[in-house]
């Protein structure tokens, strides 16, 4: 549900981090097409980020992109006193769990000491600010389920779930919520998090699940399934998260965490059925049909959670935020998209990605 939030972004200065990445971008496009805000995207651009999914708000002069490393003191000092923010929307991270098995020490690097040195320029900016901008300023975390780990056949994460992360990715994470959390406690930073369930929609990296998918499907190649598929998934499309985090932005109370899920549940082997299905409709003179033809089960990911499912009843309650799309429609708004934006694809094979299997790492 889009509430009127909306109005708490206008005639501000938002940060935000990892603004080049899936999630990010999707925030950055609604905050400079549909409010007033003055947004600045600060990203490395590292594997993750493609500038390419920004250029419908590239001109505006409402936007302003930064490259630089949020482990970096200097550049952030800097790009706080130039900008001077409202808000600060954080979302830069290493973010896939296949690669913290392979390379746990840059998940360690950005998400941990990187979120460190953003809250210390963002406590040292805060301090100088007059009353009335210290009240309204904040500093958003956004995290992962998977720092609750992982769940039996029934139950759901609410924002009192213990947690007990079991991959390099969701312990890193789970370290940056701790550390936002104590920044309020003992310096008072104003802050907000939120913890949110798998992410899908247009602009997402190939090597995440959906578009790996739809990628190998639509040119003859296996489509790889780890183990026997039945792990569990809450799905949230892309566009509901960031109406849901301009939300938690405008209106959430500061310290309080919210986590954000689609309500959707659904196996690896669910969604790959259901895309196919989708492809198999929309594409029915490809050669491949039918689709599903082409699944092949590979070798399970090492600690793989098997169910993760969120209960989003408290930002509802609070905050009146509940996702407009179904799973239904928001798989088949991705799948075609991707079928219309072929050129998606060619602009990560540009930057080196080359579809290669990670997480096997023993």
């Amino acid at each position: 549900m889009i509430t009127s939030d909306m109005a708490g972004s206008d005639k501000k200065t938002i940060f935000v981090t990892g603004g080049a990445g899936f999630i990010g971008s999707a925030l950055v496009r609604q905050l400079v097409l549909e409010t007033s805000a003055t947004v600045v995207n600060i990203d490395k651009l590292t594997y993750a980020g493609n500038l390419a999914s920004l250029v419908s708000v590239a001109e505006s002069e409402r936007y302003h992109f930064e490259q630089c490393d949020i482990c970096d003191r200097e550049a952030i000092s800097r790009v706080f006193r130039d900008y001077r923010p409202d808000a600060i929307v954080h979302l830069a991270a290493e973010s896939h769990v296949d690669r913290s098995i392979d390379g746990p020490g840059s998940f360690i690097h950005t998400n941990i000491h990187g979120t460190y040195v953003l809250l210390e320029q963002a406590l040292t900016y805060w301090k100088t600010l007059d009353d009335a901008k210290k009240a309204a300023f904040r500093f958003h975390h956004v995290s992962t389920d998977e720092v609750y780990g992982s769940l039996g056949d029934i139950g759901a994460f609410t924002e009192t779930t213990s947690y007990e992360p079991n991959s390099p990715y969701s312990a890193s994470k789970a370290a940056s919520d701790h550390l936002v959390r104590a920044w309020h406690q003992t310096y008072g930073l104003p802050v907000l998090l939120s913890n949110c369930s798998n992410n899908y929609g247009p602009y997402q990296h190939p090597e995440k699940l959906i578009p790996t998918i739809i990628s190998n499907a639509i040119n003859g190649q296996p489509i790889p399934i780890y183990g026997k598929g039945d792990n569990v998934r809450d799905w949230l499309f892309v566009d509901d998260h960031a109406h849901a985090l301009r939300s938690i932005l405008a209106k959430g109370k500061v310290g309080e965490k919210y986590n954000v899920g689609g309500h959707n549940e659904f196996s690896n082997m669910q969604v790959v059925g259901l895309v196919c299905d989708l492809l198999d409709e929309l594409l029915p003179q490809s050669e491949y049909n039918p689709h599903a033809s082409l699944i092949e089960f590979v070798t399970d990911r090492p600690g793989h959670d098997k169910r993760y499912a969120i209960d989003a009843g408290k930002i509802k309650a609070e905050l009146n935020w509940s996702p407009s799309e179904t799973f239904e429609s928001g798989l088949r708004a991705t799948v075609q998209w991707y079928l219309e934006n072929p050129e998606w694809h060619a602009s990560w094979s540009k930057k080196g990605f080359d579809s290669q299997r990670l997480g096997l790492r023993q």
